[in-house]
């Protein structure tokens, strides 16, 4: 599987600038929404003002499924799409992403060449990252004791009330190696074994009777808000949002975040594919990319977009600190593996479902 970059890709054709007539407009696929308002502001309305290029921008609750069909069909009308990692590894397999010439990338602000500037797992053969977002634990101090390890989440006696989680295998076997003491590093290997597996689900049986399972990113904010829950799961960005726009009384626990990212593709006989290309270039550049977390707490893909980070859109919020980027977080943080999952997401995601109806 072509998991992350690599420098040669035999059989595969990399796109070739300036094979075709500049483009008037592309069309870019996204997941719409604050994190769709954030794209406009900080990469659409500028590169549309720079280039007299329009974009036309769509959403979709999962780009990949329209990408997929339209490259089947032959008739492919988007030109850049917005991806999970999983997804891009995927529809590169598969064929139905563009490779891409990563060396064309601009070095960063600060001279670092791409290839080094870039967050690791954020640069794939087909595909640019552009945010990173964690999923990490946030509770209500108002209602809990102040959370000083992540093995707090799973300690009801000294931390009563009821817990969500997503409802999925992905994220919660992590955080419960890590809660049970297995570092960032190890929590991969450890998971590929037997044992592993079975301690990360003793660890979830310790809660199960108090957990609320969610499924879409704003549950989990709205129930700890409703105090339907003491503490909870959930995305960085979507508690950020709540805290800072609703002012929501949440606490962020950062150690042992889970980081997970999304990125720029061009599928496979996109009919603007060179300025779809100019695009992602100019989308994904140290400055673009610190622009955008003037508008959502996702944290710069680039290292170089870290000190140009600064307030908020409300002009007065510091947002380095609510980054999952930010220097003192990352340490202590767990990158979820695409290679991982991609070999054993089936296998675990059977035990889990037969574990939450037994």
């Amino acid at each position: 599987m072509k998991r992350h970059i690599t420098t040669a890709i035999a059989g595969l054709a990399t796109i070739t600038i300036g094979s075709t007539v500049a483009a008037q407009e592309i069309t870019v696929m996204s997941f719409g929404g604050a994190y769709g308002a954030s794209q406009m502001e900080a990469y659409y309305k500028p590169y549309m003002a720079e280039t007299g290029v329009k974009i036309i921008s769509v959403d979709a609750d999962n780009p990949a499924i329209p990408v997929k069909a339209q490259v089947e069909a032959g008739n492919v009308t988007l030109d850049v799409v917005d991806l999970e990692p999983s997804d891009v590894v995927r529809l590169c397999d598969e064929g139905a992403l563009e490779v891409l010439p990563i060396d064309d990338l601009p070095d960063g602000a600060d001279g670092t060449p791409a290839r080094d500037d870039f967050v690791d797992g954020t640069l794939y053969d087909c595909a640019v990252g552009t945010i990173v977002y964690s999923t990490l634990i946030a509770y209500r101090a108002d209602l809990t004791n102040a959370v000083t390890s992540s093995a707090d989440f799973f300690d009801l006696e000294n931390f009563p009330g009821k817990r969500g989680m997503r409802k999925s295998a992905k994220f919660a076997l992590e955080l419960a190696l890590m809660a049970d003491g297995v570092a960032p590093a190890d929590v991969y290997d450890t998971l590929s074994t037997p044992e592993g597996v079975d301690r990360a689900f003793a660890m979830l049986d310790k809660i199960k009777g108090q957990v609320v399972w969610w499924e879409a990113g704003a549950q989990a904010p709205q129930l700890l808000a409703d105090g339907e829950v003491v503490m909870t799961t959930g995305y960085n960005g979507r508690f950020f949002d709540a805290m800072v726009e609703e002012g929501q009384p949440f606490t962020l626990f950062w150690p042992h975040q889970i980081l997970d990212f999304n990125l720029y593709a061009i599928p496979t006989g996109a009919p603007h594919k060179d300025e779809a290309w100019k695009f992602i270039k100019y989308a994904t550049d140290t400055t673009r990319l610190a622009s955008q977390a003037t508008y959502i707490s996702y944290g710069p893909a680039r290292r170089s977009s870290a000190a140009m980070v600064g307030l908020y859109k409300d002009g007065k919020t510091e947002i380095a600190p609510f980054l999952p980027t930010y220097p003192d977080y990352v340490a202590d943080s767990l990158t979820t593996s695409i290679d991982f999952w991609a070999d054993h997401d089936i296998e675990l995601s059977e035990r889990f479902n037969t574990w939450l109806v037994n």
